[in-house]
């Protein structure tokens, strides 16, 4: 399996984007968490987890809200190089 890339920013297949902060591990299971944030305005949340397993997953083009077409739940812009640490 591919590992998230931390300091990067990953287009979610809704379209948003997200910069990874880090990858945690689950204090029983030792599974690998990313920890990410918005770079857009949000109300909800300021950071978010998922397991990276999830994180990385292959999903069909044409799941509902798809509006990227991509087949990944979240993919990597390597064309976006900012510092979203701040």
């Amino acid at each position: 399996m591919k590992e998230v890339q931390i300091g990067k920013v990953y287009r979610h297949f809704k379209g948003n984007y997200y910069f990874v902060e880090n990858v945690a591990l689950d204090s029983e299971t030792q599974e690998r968490i990313v920890v990410y944030k918005p770079i857009y305005d949000r109300e909800d949340s300021k950071i978010w987890v998922r397991n990276e397993k999830m994180f990385l997953e292959e999903i069909p083009s044409d799941k509902p809200g798809n509006i990227t077409g991509q087949n990944v739940r979240f993919k990597l812009c390597e064309e976006l190089e900012k510092d979203y640490t701040i």
